[in-house]
């Protein structure tokens, strides 16, 4: 009997069944995404997954034949999300504002859709990339038409601008505010109104600050440099002590008597990221006053930062490793990362204070202010258009009018 000549209850059957193992890989799916978001994809076993699932191994393989293949589900399943609620906003209603109810509803109760692939691209295949970049993609046209109407959204910098708005989005995942959804999403929309009204084919030069030129690295400095762009390129996971140790010239052995662990290579690389930007900070407190000036300032050198080093980058993208560091380590880095957008959200209060604007409390300030770091985060993790001379005055320009401070002559410059 063929598939087409079985009973009508038969099929009934089947296609509850098959819904049913629909709706488990989702929920499977969707476990695993926040697991891979709050410990790294490297440091979660499929065991893992099982267990706060509340199955057996042997039974989630039934769904998933490997951790990548979950990995793969979780990222579409986001993208897939995000795809819904743009074609239901645009192509039903038409309407801008409903995008920009949805984009901040979102980004509050879903904030992995946006983020989960960004952060582990580097551990799919080629071809599972370019699917889901070819269909966030699409969706970032249809984010462009919606937001910026027909003739901006053909614009060479339309793009641009959806790719900022996609980081906004994702923004609320990478740290932990606490504030009710009605209030952050009142503040993602309004980080979101301000991008919307750039042109970042606008952007104007960005100011960059003279750094001495180390001529002579000892080979501690030579083995951070050396892991920090294999980090970046591969991922911590896939790099071995070996690799660095050749890098450098060295055998991996070798490498022990400067770090005790490779995790002890990224609390280094964490650690300089850090001194530069507390150096930098410093040394724009110390010129100016204004606290537009000195926000501008700030938005500058970590732009400058994150495009000449991987440092910043590789700092970020391994939190899950130096969270397994001895506590001391942990806890320096912590408060140094800390203090640091501890003086952006406060200036951001004291520019919204000077304009006479509504105020802003903490929660508030900093919900912005993690929204515009992601900006530059998300465009230098991703390498899009990192190769353009322009590239780094483009993100310092978004990050910039993100924060308000693009018009009436407040820092932008």
């Amino acid at each position: 009997m063929s598939i087409d000549e079985r009973p009508a209850n038969a099929i009934g059957r089947t296609g509850v069944r098959a819904a049913r193992s629909r709706e488990r890989k989702n929920q499977l799916a969707d476990i695993a995404a926040g697991l891979f978001l709050e410990r790294g994809y490297a440091h979660v076993s499929v065991a893992d997954v099982a267990r706060a699932a509340g199955v057996t191994g042997p039974a989630l393989y039934r769904h998933f034949p490997d951790k990548q293949s979950l990995l793969l589900a979780a990222v579409l399943r986001g993208v897939e999300e995000l795809e819904e609620c743009t074609v239901s906003s645009v192509h039903d209603r038409s309407d801008r504002a409903d995008l920009f109810r949805v984009l901040s509803s979102v980004a509050v109760s879903r904030p992995a859709t946006a983020v989960l692939w960004r952060a582990n691209s580097v551990f799919l295949s080629d071809e599972q990339n370019h699917e889901i970049a070819a269909r966030t993609k699409a969706m970032l046209s249809h984010w462009s038409q919606g937001l910026l109407g027909p003739e901006r959204a053909a614009a060479p910098g339309s793009r641009t601008l959806s790719w900022a708005i996609m980081s906004v989005v994702g923004s609320v995942s990478v740290h932990h505010t606490r504030l009710s959804s009605v209030r952050a999403r009142a503040q993602i929309a309004e980080v979101i109104e301000r991008l919307i009204r750039l042109s970042p084919d606008d952007a104007p030069a960005q100011r960059r600050r003279q750094r001495a030129e180390v001529t002579s690295p000892t080979r501690r400095e030579q083995i951070l440099d050396a892991a920090a762009q294999l980090f970046m390129t591969r991922g911590f996971a896939h790099v071995g002590i070996d690799e660095i140790g050749a890098a450098v010239g060295i055998s991996g052995p070798s490498v022990y008597n400067h770090f005790d662990s490779k995790r002890a290579i990224v609390a280094g690389i964490a650690r300089r990221s850090g001194n530069r930007l507390e150096a930098d900070a410093d040394a724009i407190f110390a010129a100016a006053a204004r606290p537009p000036e000195l926000l501008a300032g700030l938005v500058d050198s970590y732009v400058q930062i994150i495009t000449e080093t991987p440092d910043l980058s590789v700092g970020f993208d391994n939190t899950y490793v130096l969270a397994d560091a001895d506590g001391e380590t942990t806890r320096e880095l912590l408060a140094v990362q800390r203090n640091y957008v501890r003086r952006w959200i406060s200036l951001l209060q004291e520019c919204r204070r000077r304009d006479g604007q509504a105020q802003l409390d903490v929660g508030e300030a900093a919900l912005q202010v993690h929204a515009a770091l992601s900006i530059a985060n998300d465009a230098v993790r991703m390498g899009r258009n990192a190769n353009r001379a322009d590239f780094p005055a483009e993100l310092a320009y978004l990050m910039k009018g993100a924060l308000g401070l693009i018009g009436d002559g407040r820092g932008d410059s």
